[in-house]
């Protein structure tokens, strides 16, 4: 599947969580500048893209939004495979999606790359007067296990695109580096690029084409 616009790189990066924390409405929020209070829980998997320019790079950033119902568990699992960042969204005002992130952090870790950026996200941020689980329990969780943080409202639009563009930033940087690994390494070990830098998932197409995905 090819794209009209030439692109530098593609990253995939999933949306996981408890049902109903808001998954939905952040992607829309942040790839159509779009919030639906009427929105459906999402069945199995959603996607959608959007461009960013990091630097001199034109990336297209291709997230996945995961059903968070345990009746879907088994099929959301294998959309880990090639993903390069994940956003882990709680809901403020429902401490049980709190106390189940460690359940969902296990199995980013055992599903996900070792270098997999993930982004904690407490949302609804706007219902505060409704709030259930501390700023700071968030932060000292994420803290704890290497994680970004950041609170966030799709309804209101609060810290959404930042949210997104931190671990964005980040897969670029870890990509950066391993690309100049591969070069550094390209004489002795000609097959190393491939292996580390995924390239299932991340393409860089001016030395190749225009984005795809494969």
């Amino acid at each position: 599947m090819a794209f009209d616009d030439e692109c530098d790189y593609l990253f995939k990066a999933v949306l996981i969580g408890d049902s109903a924390v808001g998954k939905s409405n952040l992607l829309s929020r942040f790839s159509r500048d779009e919030f639906h209070l009427d929105s459906k829980p999402t069945i199995g998997v959603e996607f959608a893209y959007r461009n960013i320019k990091v630097g001199e790079k034109l990336i297209k950033a291709q997230i996945w939004d995961t059903a968070g119902q345990e009746r879907f568990r088994a099929i959301t699992s294998s959309y880990y495979r090639g993903a390069l960042g994940a956003l882990l969204v709680y809901d403020i005002t429902r401490r049980a999606t709190f106390n189940n992130l460690r359940k969902w952090i296990d199995e980013l870790r055992e599903f996900g790359d070792s270098d997999l950026v993930i982004v904690l996200v407490g949302n609804k941020s706007d219902l505060g007067q409704k709030r259930e689980v501390a700023e700071e329990e968030g932060r000292e969780l994420a803290e704890r296990e290497g994680l970004c943080f950041m609170e966030t409202s799709a309804l209101e639009n609060l810290n959404v695109e930042e949210a997104f563009l931190q671990m964005i930033n980040q897969i670029h940087e870890i990509t950066r580096k391993k690309l100049l690994e591969a070069k550094m390494n390209e004489a002795s070990t000609p097959s190393a690029g491939k292996t580390i830098l995924n390239l299932d998932e991340v393409s860089e197409t001016k030395q190749q084409t225009n984005c795809c995905l494969r």
